[in-house]
């Protein structure tokens, strides 16, 4: 009995015929299947797409044919090479195939596992290629989280290291700008508040820190308006949010938004220009005190902020807040100890004549300005006559330094005028320092004058030797007996007195002659050397010894020179 031949397609010359029946069972596979399937021809033309493929990019099947994937797909990374490598040699390959289609994603990113095999008809000609993607999206998704959360975690680490490692508010603020570039932003600027209206609300507030990806820094330079007041206008900077420890984040924004702000917040125009579109600003506050604000910016194709940028943003400032409200701490009580050190040593920094002594002083800060320390001189008048010159240095910097060198300064003084000799003084100094518990110990050195009997009565207190410049030039150290530190309780001390007999004597601190890593007696050598005429003027004796030895020193230096004057 003949077979039915109404399910068979004629078939080309030569080729067995093909059941119509598998044909339309293998259709129905392919079109069912929650796969991706496409055919492109030679020229890489669209020539079928299953119904899943439409789907999931979100365009009818009919809107591929007679195009390309770049026509039709233009966020998809193009993998024409491995196309026409198939083309070529007919091995399949596989490739993963990544970007964004027209239909709205959960996933950043979506990537398909494709594998492509070349199309041959029954001649053994190439007609095209076949694709099967299967989407691997959602894997994917949850290693970029893990990497993402990998990448937040080394960034926070890294910033205990990275910011803060100064003392100084505008380093401080400059390591964060530069911290935050590009990791987080294209464009940072550190705005801070006033100390003294740091309320955070209505108060004015200058941008401390800028920095830039470099590729965008010609771009980006009209954002940079550091050391200039700054205040975003209402209805987009929300000061009040920000000083009450919100997040602000605006993305999407249009060239005429920022249009809309320029008359009212001049900063608008230089984001227009740079075509920054989204801004976040994180409040930087530390023990409830609100100091500024870190701000960022993205532009061009940059990303919109998104959620985890504003909790990483968040974390990065609460964690630079407080290294910032230490520097800030620390500067003002910097600037305390200076002004206070500066208020008790500026009367004797001057040429002065104190009965039949001439004196001069100078006081030079260590070259890291943090270092802020208790050396002090002092010249005092007497009311018998009498000339008493000090010389001394408080262990430690800071206001606390600065603090206990103002007690001793004032103890000494007390001592003097009820005309105990050097080393009384220095002994009852001593126990009064230990008896009130102070902890601060200081090295000191006192010359008392007498002209009416030509003398001179040394005592030290653990301090280094004066230097006497003798009339006829030459230089020596004065061996003086040496006590212990003032505030130790072991007061037992000392005194010399030698004639009176010319010359220049110059009394200073261990900043003067001490370097780090080398014995003390180098640095002595070093000033015993020098070539000092003693009929130069004081002013010009001190500062030429400062010009020779004060280049690298670490400490603070403080140099007092005195002269006995003759009597007419």
């Amino acid at each position: 009995m003949d077979r039915d031949t109404s399910s068979r397609r004629p078939a080309s010359s030569g080729a067995p015929p093909v059941d119509i029946g598998y044909i339309d069972l293998l259709r129905g596979i392919v079109e069912g299947a929650a796969v991706g399937f496409a055919v492109l021809d030679t020229d890489l033309r669209y020539v079928y797409v299953n119904p899943h493929m439409a789907r999931m990019t979100g365009l009818p099947a009919a809107a591929y044919l007679g195009h390309t994937l770049h026509e039709v797909l233009p966020h998809i990374q193009r993998p024409e090479a491995v196309l026409r490598d198939v083309l070529h040699d007919g091995r399949p390959r596989e490739t993963i195939v990544s970007g964004r289609t027209w239909v709205d994603s959960p996933y950043q990113v979506r990537e398909w596992r494709c594998v492509y095999h070349r199309m041959v008809d029954s001649s053994g000609k190439v007609v095209g290629v076949a694709g099967v993607g299967l989407e691997i999206s959602e894997p994917q998704q949850y290693l970029y989280e893990l990497e993402r959360a990998h990448r937040r975690l080394a960034l926070l680490d890294s910033a205990a290291s990275r910011i803060g490692t100064g003392t100084d508010v505008a380093g401080t603020c400059r390591e964060l700008a530069e911290f935050v570039v590009p990791e987080l932003a294209d464009a940072a600027g550190v705005e801070l508040v006033p100390a003294d209206t740091a309320s955070g609300r209505r108060a004015p507030v200058r941008l401390s820190a800028y920095a830039t990806r470099p590729d965008l820094v010609t771009g980006l330079a009209a954002l940079d308006a550091r050391g200039e007041l700054v205040g975003w206008p209402r209805g987009i900077g929300a000061r009040r949010g920000l000083a009450a420890g919100r997040v602000l984040r605006r993305n999407a924004i249009t060239a005429a938004q920022w249009r809309a702000l320029i008359p009212s917040w001049p900063p608008a125009r230089a984001c227009l220009t740079a075509g920054v579109h989204s801004v976040l600003l994180a409040p930087l506050a530390s023990d409830g005190r609100y100091l500024g604000s870190l701000q960022l910016a993205r532009a061009g194709d940059s990303a919109p902020f998104s959620n985890e940028d504003a909790t990483v943003a968040r974390e990065l400032a609460a964690r630079a807040a407080r290294a910032l409200d230490r520097a800030v701490r620390f500067e003002r009580e910097h600037t305390m100890a200076l002004e206070l050190q500066r208020a008790l040593l500026a009367e004797p920094g001057r040429l002065r004549q104190h009965g039949g002594v001439e004196t001069t002083a100078r006081y030079r800060p260590a070259d890291d300005e943090s270092l802020i320390g208790g050396d002090w001189y002092d010249v005092l008048a007497l009311p018998d006559g009498r000339t008493m010159l000090v010389i001394g240095d408080v262990m430690g910097h800071g206001v606390e330094a600065a603090v206990a060198m103002s007690h001793y300064r004032s103890t000494l003084r007390a001592l003097a005028r009820a005309g105990l000799s050097p080393r009384r003084i220095l002994e009852h100094a001593d126990r009064m320092v230990s008896d009130s518990g102070f902890e601060r110990v200081a090295t000191c050195f006192l010359a008392l004058g007498d002209a009416d009997v030509a003398t001179l009565t040394y005592a030290s207190a653990g301090h280094l030797p004066p230097v006497w410049l003798a009339p006829e030039g030459g230089i020596e150290l004065v061996p003086v007996p040496v006590g212990p530190p003032l505030g130790s309780g072991l007061g037992r001390y000392e005194q010399r007195v030698t004639p009176e007999r010319g010359g220049v004597l110059l009394l200073y601190t261990d900043g003067l002659v001490e370097r780090r890593g080398e014995d003390i007696d180098r640095g002595l050598a070093r000033l015993t050397s020098l070539t000092l005429s003693p009929g130069d003027p004081l002013d010009k004796i001190v500062d030429t010894v400062l010009d020779h030895l004060a280049v690298g020193s670490e400490d603070d230096i403080a140099l007092l020179a005195a002269r006995a004057v003759k009597r007419r």
